[in-house]
């Protein structure tokens, strides 16, 4: 069975969950998207890779888990120029091992208007 994981992130008028669970398992999508605003932050891509990821952190903590239970990252960028500055804000989440797996795909564009970064990430919780 899927359960949907209220974050309070995604729009509820869209047909879209950025969290679903089923048994351990957690799939989640985080993009820039100020949870209050419901804007796109602005900055380049370290400001939005650290929302993306504070994104993450607020659905895992909505299904009892933490960026320690994620097994893999995958991430979308615009750029391959916008690599190093990523990297650098991920570094400041992942601190310790075991880190999850991770893939970093360069894509033409992504939907939103103005995003340079998407974040998909499977977790397993206990």
């Amino acid at each position: 069975m899927i359960e949907r994981i209220e974050t309070g992130i995604a729009p509820s008028s869209a047909p879209i969950n950025d969290a679903v669970r089923a048994g351990k398992h957690l799939w989640l999508v985080a993009i820039a998207e100020d949870p209050v605003t419901g804007e796109i932050v602005e900055g380049g891509v370290e400001a939005q890779a650290r929302r993306c990821i504070e994104n993450l952190q607020i659905a895992l903590k909505a299904a009892g888990g933490t960026l320690a239970n994620l097994a893999m990252v995958q991430i979308f960028l615009i750029d391959s120029a916008d690599a190093p500055g990523m990297n650098a804000v991920y570094r400041e989440f992942f601190t310790q091992q075991p880190f999850p797996v991770r893939a970093t795909v360069v894509v033409k564009e992504l939907l939103a208007k103005g995003l340079r970064i998407e974040i998909t990430a499977t977790a397993v919780l206990d």
